[in-house]
């Protein structure tokens, strides 16, 4: 490899008429490293490479997934790269995508957008962010139509965050999911800060509504709503909801089920404490941070809000519920049912469309599989199904089997003729219109006519 200064010295010597050789046995060097340095093909300061990188049996994979999804963020790939073998670092998988120009161009994407924002200091245990996460096209076997619903809290003053999967953005759903990042996350701060979710506070004048004040008692902390289109007020949770949505959602698997999904965005989110961090010049993680925020504990019990359900019974006599099957009696089977459930109780109703209670249930864990049977609904389904029953041959579908008088009546009426009377009872004797026609046969004769 030539400094600057030698493949400038070798560039005047070359101009001054010394030969190939003479320059390399001035320099020290070969000749076929002089001829590459004055032709242009190596460059000074950067020696040339005699094994292919750690990269390079990665590049058709990186470009493949550049190529379906050129959004894919760098981190999100490196994550694929490593669970297939990949022992490099995550700036040469950078350098490798800026190199080997990787990345498709999006011409959208490069208009120039931003604004100034301010820096806002959070003191720890001070703040928690909420925001809900809007998925698209979920695994249609999980049930829950066109989105899935994923609510976050990050703790403001680390960059912590936690989200919980759930069904609906409803009252009950914001209140379980709640709970749960709550006790994922170690507990309570000071405030909560929301966007104007009507589950909340009335988005017109962006007060708390009595139902979650009522919540915010429980958990013994002060609700405050962000001014309207400030999404940048709760920057913290906005990210979150970016990394969520890019390296965990972007690549589930179709196949995945709800409790793999949730599992794997637990996974992404106790990943991501490791993130570097600068705290009063010292350097130091999102974890250290959160482990030093002054948090305090959550409540013994969540807060009883109250689930109310539609589901559809079975024929079985079933009714599906977080992933169990509840029995009701039988004869409701294609009927829509609710479904009530107080937050940390341990037991659930079945109620139909009047009101009235068919069933009550100890409730199994969620996504348990189970099949939880009353053994009272047991007997009265077999009596139903039993009696049913029948040993009798079933019918022929080749017997003929003419329109009954009954039916022929009927047709009668339709045609508007009476179906009874003297007139349904006319007998036509033909002998007269018989005689008359046999002599009609006959043609008349002369002798006939003398007679």
């Amino acid at each position: 490899m030539l400094s600057w200064e030698d493949d400038v010295q070798a560039h005047a010597l070359r101009q001054q008429g010394w030969s190939i050789s003479a320059i390399a046995r001035h320099l020290g060097v070969d000749r076929k490293t002089v001829r590459a340095y004055l032709s242009g093909q190596r460059e000074p300061g950067r020696r040339q490479r005699t094994q292919p990188t750690v990269i390079e049996p990665f590049l058709e994979y990186c470009r493949l997934r550049l190529a379906d999804d050129p959004h894919l963020w760098a981190s999100t790939l490196f994550d694929e790269l490593v669970g297939l073998g990949f022992t490099g670092s995550y700036p040469s998988l950078t350098a490798a995508v800026r190199a080997h120009q990787l990345r498709p161009h999006c011409e959208p994407c490069q208009v120039v957008r931003g604004r100034d924002v301010a820096i806002i200091a959070h003191p720890p245990g001070e703040e928690t962010q909420w925001d809900w996460l809007e998925l698209p096209d979920p695994p249609a076997a999980w049930g829950v139509g066109r989105q899935a619903h994923l609510l976050v809290g990050a703790l403001a003053h680390s960059s912590r965050w936690r989200g919980v999967l759930a069904e609906a953005e409803d009252f009950p759903h914001l209140v379980e999911a709640l709970d749960a990042v709550v006790r994922r996350l170690g507990g309570v701060t000071q405030v909560w800060r929301f966007d104007r979710m009507a589950t909340v506070c009335l988005p017109s004048s962006g007060r708390i509504t009595p139902a979650f004040a009522q919540v915010a008692k429980h958990y013994g902390v002060h609700s405050v709503v962000c001014p309207p289109r400030r999404g940048n007020r709760k920057g913290v949770v906005e990210k979150a909801n970016h990394s969520a949505a890019q390296r965990w959602w972007r690549t589930l698997d179709d196949e995945a089920s709800l409790a793999e999904a949730q599992a794997g965005v637990d996974q992404l989110a106790a990943k991501m404490d490791d993130r570097r961090r600068v705290h009063d010049g010292e350097r130091t993680s999102v974890g250290v941070l959160a482990e030093a925020e002054r948090l305090r504990p959550a409540p013994v019990v969540a807060f009883p809000a109250e689930f109310d359900l539609v589901r559809t019974v079975t024929p079985q006599a079933l009714v599906s519920f977080r992933g169990n099957r509840y029995s009701v009696p039988p004869g409701l089977g294609g009927a829509q049912v609710h479904v009530r459930h107080r937050l940390g109780a341990e037991m659930l109703r079945i109620v139909t469309a009047g009101g009235a209670t068919v069933a009550v249930h100890h409730r199994a864990p969620d996504g348990a599989g189970r099949v939880v049977r009353d053994d009272g609904h047991v007997v009265a389904l077999e009596q139903a199904a039993l009696g049913a029953f029948s040993t009798q041959r079933p019918c022929s579908h080749k017997t003929r089997r003419p329109p009954s008088a009954a039916a022929l009546a009927e047709a009668a009426r339709l045609r508007g003729l009476p179906a009874t009377g003297p007139a349904a009872r006319v007998v036509i004797d033909l002998s007269t219109y018989a005689a008359t026609a046999a002599r009609l046969d006959r043609a008349p004769t002369y002798e006939s006519k003398e007679d």
